[in-house]
């Protein structure tokens, strides 16, 4: 049996929401829904509780949960993962699920062809039913039972702020497209965060086809960061405008900005300190055009920014310590830049400082502040970085 841990123990809490709805997201099918449906699993919002809030079905809930079953077998959901790719673990979270939460859990995974995938049905929401006689042939097409299974039959705790995040690492590096979750045998699921690195299947991009090279959807993925205390700079690299500033990176106002704030020639700020991301490209490539977006950011925008690069394989990824600030093989790629409240900023031409393949970059903003999107377009570059 799997033993559920809190966040600290695993960095993988830190990459990528592959089930999120907002990157495409969905649920194919599910064997109840009466309560709440499946599909509350993918919101990217915090789970809410409505203390008076009821349904002509019962309890309103912020989440997944079925009828109390009075039949043979368990309830079980399949949910085709926006991003596919490598999943590194999962945060089943129980929030406000507290006399109602699934016991125990398991978790399957399949990765499928896109003809495929194009083929399967959405159940949609249909709150208040079960899954049909009909919808049960359908998807026992895919033979899911038989996936494989990256969380063994596992406990799972009830919803209660210090108990409610289940995380369960996976080892397995092999790229998915879709998720099976098993309750056992029935009861609520408030979140369901598939966290894991997005894999492209490069062959079908030619080398004069520019991409968003640290796109969500094509693979990126921060790696380090310095603060993090309103939003998560993996935000940046999510799909579309970002929806508010939640959706965005944001960091704490510094304790060393200087209590007059002076200028130089340029106009920018001069401060003593700045706040830093690191990302992996999907793929190894020639970055072309920048865009750094500051779009809902109006009285908290960073006052400048710079991007440096790199190139360096996985071996020497793993051994570097982001946070030391002594990576040497660092580069310019955007000298600093005067940036402005929500505004999206665009730079191309002279202003891109290198020319050649890297692997990685480092987005620096001073002093402080929020950006809602970074996009590297570009081009590939030899094969892709693993």
């Amino acid at each position: 049996m799997a033993v559920q841990q809190t966040a600290h123990h695993y960095s993988f809490s830190q990459l990528n929401n592959l089930a999120c709805e907002t990157n495409g997201a969905k649920v194919i099918f599910s064997t109840d829904d009466f309560f709440a449906p499946a599909s509350n699993l993918l919101k990217r919002e915090p789970v809410e509780f409505k203390t008076d809030a009821f349904t002509e079905f019962g309890k309103w809930m912020d989440g997944w949960e079925t009828r109390r079953k009075r039949i043979p077998g368990h309830d079980w959901c399949i949910i085709q993962l926006g991003v596919p790719g490598v999943i590194r673990g999962f945060d089943v979270d129980t929030s406000f699920f507290t006399g109602n939460y699934a016991p125990h859990i398991s978790i399957q995974a399949v990765c499928l062809q896109q003809d495929v995938i194009k083929e399967l049905p959405l159940r949609g929401d249909k709150m208040g039913t079960a899954a049909s006689e009909e919808e049960y042939q359908c998807i026992k097409k895919m033979c899911s039972e038989s996936w494989v299974e990256l969380v063994p039959f596992s406990k799972v705790k009830p919803g209660y702020t210090d108990s409610c995040h289940n995380y369960f690492p996976v080892s397995c590096t092999q790229r998915w497209t879709h998720i099976r979750l098993n309750i056992y045998p029935d009861g609520g699921i408030a979140r369901l965060k598939v966290y894991g690195i997005g894999q492209r299947d490069w062959s079908e991009v030619t080398p004069t086809q520019k991409v968003d090279l640290v796109a969500l959807i094509n693979g990126g993925v921060c790696i380090g960061f310095s603060d993090a205390h309103f939003g998560h700079p993996r935000n940046m690299i999510g799909a579309g405008t970002a929806i508010n500033m939640g959706d965005g990176w944001e960091t704490a106002r510094r304790l060393d900005r200087p209590s007059v704030l002076t200028v130089d020639e340029n106009g920018i700020l001069q401060v003593p300190g700045s706040e830093w991301a690191v990302f992996k490209l999907g793929h190894i490539g020639v970055i072309t055009e920048i865009q750094i977006d500051t779009t809902h950011f109006k009285g908290n925008f960073p006052d400048s920014c710079k991007i440096d690069a790199c190139s360096m394989t996985s071996e020497e990824e793993m051994t570097t310590k982001w946070e030391s600030d002594v990576v040497t093989d660092w580069k310019p790629l955007l000298v600093t830049q005067k940036l402005k409240p929500h505004h999206q900023h665009f730079f191309t031409g002279s202003s891109i400082q290198l020319t050649e393949a890297v692997t990685h970059v480092k987005i620096t903003m001073a002093p402080d502040g929020g950006i809602s999107r970074m996009r590297l377009w570009g081009y590939l570059r030899s094969s892709p970085s693993k």
